[in-house]
């Protein structure tokens, strides 16, 4: 690890409170903390640079500042949570100090602090624009799931893929890994303003997956492989699951 980018990196952690299967989740108790601060907690812990919470709703703003993290405000109407994102990175450092940003998703309260920092290593490479995560599939289920994203990639070493596709089918053909896609990124801080800028792809209106779009426009996107897929709590069931994963660690 180039510990010089960690100097100048922000971790943002972007928090909707409108959800369809679970009304409030960025409030949802998990230990007696709400979710969003647990994310926060894991962001602080991976000493990877400063913590900001993306909010759009004033009890959430209240309940992060609460716990002592930064929050700020956005709009509610963001169509993803890259807009977001970016929203909060113009309002967070308009001075424009941080050159990464590392995009953790407000709903991964058990995430491990060093998934979180091996979203930077492929950015030691000046050439990549856009880092990613992602783990080998070892349940058979997951290669045929559409909800389960697979990164097509080349190897550029024995941890590494550059990223030449996502889909939802199961791909690529014949022998050999498939990768399951971890939805963490770190944007170089021009990445993001040229990708935010972008309309909507052809293939990312296709396939609903949002980072088409900067590899149709010829934006290199490097995938670090990890060892496991961090929860995402979109259930009742996946929250009751967080809660017996961090109360086991208590």
């Amino acid at each position: 690890m180039n510990f010089d980018i960690l100097d100048r990196t922000l971790i943002l952690i972007p928090a909707r409170m409108a959800s369809a299967r679970l009304p409030g989740k960025p409030l949802a108790d998990i230990c007696g903390l709400p979710m969003i601060v647990q994310v926060a907690l894991r962001a602080k812990d991976a000493n990877a640079g400063r913590v900001v919470v993306a909010v759009d709703h004033q009890d959430t703003y209240d309940a992060v500042s609460s716990a002592g993290f930064e929050a700020v405000m956005t709009r509610i109407d963001h169509q993803s949570g890259s807009d977001r994102i970016y929203e909060a990175l113009t309002k967070s450092d308009p001075q424009g100090k941080a050159e990464i940003i590392i995009n953790v998703q407000g709903d991964l309260p058990t995430i491990e602090p060093e998934t979180i920092r091996a979203a930077l290593r492929p950015l030691e490479n000046t050439a990549t624009d856009i880092a990613t995560l992602t783990v080998e599939i070892v349940d058979e289920e997951e290669k045929y799931n559409p909800n389960v994203v697979k990164v097509v990639g080349s190897p550029i070493s024995d941890a590494r893929l550059r990223a030449l596709y996502f889909t939802r089918t199961t791909a690529p053909h014949g022998n050999g890994p498939l990768y399951h896609h971890i939805g963490l990124y770190a944007y170089r801080r021009k990445a993001l303003e040229r990708f935010v800028s972008l309309p909507p792809s052809t293939l990312e209106r296709r396939e609903s997956l949002e980072q088409l779009r900067a590899l149709e426009a010829c934006m290199r996107i490097d995938v670090e492989i990890v060892k496991s897929v961090p929860l995402g709590v979109d259930t009742p069931a996946d929250l009751e699951k967080a809660r017996r994963i961090l109360s086991a660690k208590a």
